[in-house]
């Protein structure tokens, strides 16, 4: 039976055996084992590689972006290379020209669609109805204003069916009391905003020309009716709708698919909408090599520039160049940023999502919350 060696007897055995003139000169040195028995590692253990620590940029590295933005890490409580834009200090509130001219909820409502708008309309609705119906057509200025107040009151009480608004059971009472169904629908019917006979030569410059007369006092009412506070956010919106035109949306991610889809921007705690656009498709009037989302901040926040606003997106809109933009304005931005873009550096292309959240986003917001120019 062959008797199995410890691991320092098969150790001395062999060196016994050594011949010393092979050897390089060098002593072997055996290293004692207290309890008899040496541990071995394994070769995996032997050569996997120690796991290496993220390098952190210190003040005096800096990483290089595709597009050759140059980044560099600023630890926090350090000076900022530049003077902070000072921001706005009063909060959202309605202007001047409001207060003087607001005493009841029916001056607050003629704020935003003016006694012009509604004649406007009521003159290109009669105009409509006359010419499809072929016999004498009138509105009234006060019907067409309670018409409004029942659309407005179905988008409160939230019907599903136009007939059930009407309805003994499912009916609101305020809209029975104001106006029949078979009215309502009528002029729903011939609801126009717009000249129909010069549409057709508005609409060769113009996409929304079926309502942009009426659509640009309404939002120039919104700009000068209130004054937004220090945030605003600018984000889009599906408004659902079905009707054939060429810049109609279909976005999946919607409750509704099909809709209109327009960009706005709102005051952060009043949720007032500030300023608003359509998405009407390629705009030829957009400089060549502009991104459509800066194009779409810069004009919605033009009237609230200068004045050390802050402007709140999501990574559709966030980038450095906007950034740039922005705090030659005196703006800043403040929003998530889509790591694939060409101004973000490659270290933040290769990292799990949380890892990128909390340590790259980091240092993306010290130039895009800040404005920091490039290093």
């Amino acid at each position: 039976m062959q008797r199995r060696l410890t691991t320092r007897q098969a150790l001395e055995m062999i060196l016994s055996e050594v011949n010393p003139c092979d050897s390089d000169a060098e002593d072997i040195e055996l290293q004692p084992d207290s309890d008899s028995d040496l541990s071995d590692l394994s070769s995996d253990e032997e050569t996997a590689p120690q796991p290496k620590k993220r390098a952190r940029l210190g003040t005096d590295l800096t990483e290089t972006a595709k597009d050759g933005t140059v980044w560099r890490e600023e630890q926090v409580g350090t000076r900022l290379p530049f003077t902070p834009i000072k921001a706005y200090a009063a909060d959202g509130e309605p202007t001047a020209k409001a207060r003087k001219s607001i005493l009841s909820r029916l001056q607050s409502f003629l704020c935003f669609i003016t006694l012009d708008m509604l004649h406007s309309i009521q003159e290109w609705t009669i105009q409509h109805a006359q010419e499809m119906e072929h016999v004498h057509w009138f509105m009234a200025l006060p019907e067409l204003m309670a018409f409004i107040a029942i659309v407005i009151l179905r988008g409160l009480t939230k019907v599903p069916s136009l007939r059930d608004c009407w309805s003994a059971n499912l009916g609101n009472p305020h809209i029975i009391g104001t106006m029949p169904r078979n009215r309502f629908q009528d002029i729903m019917r011939h609801l126009r905003f717009d000249d129909r006979s010069t549409r057709s030569d508005r609409a060769k410059t113009d996409k929304f020309a079926a309502i942009s007369s009426v659509w640009g006092s309404f939002v120039t009412n919104c700009i000068t009716s209130y004054n937004p506070g220090l945030h605003i956010t600018v984000d889009e919106q599906l408004f659902p709708s079905k009707t054939r035109c060429c810049f109609l949306q279909y976005i999946a991610t919607k409750p509704d698919k099909f809709g209109i889809k327009f960009w706005v921007a709102c005051d952060l705690k009043s949720k007032y909408i500030c300023n608003v656009l359509p998405y009407l498709g390629k705009d030829p009037s957009r400089p060549s090599g502009e991104r459509l989302s800066e194009n779409v901040v810069m004009r919605l926040m033009e009237p609230f520039l200068d004045m050390g606003r802050n402007v709140t997106t999501d990574n559709f809109f966030t980038s450095l160049s906007l950034a740039h933009k922005l705090l030659s304005r005196k703006t800043t931005i403040l929003g998530t940023v889509n790591k694939i873009r060409r101004e973000i550096p490659q270290s933040a292309r290769h990292t799990d999502r949380n890892e990128f959240t909390t340590q790259v986003c980091c240092r993306s917001f010290v130039v895009l919350c800040l404005c920091v120019s490039n290093f």
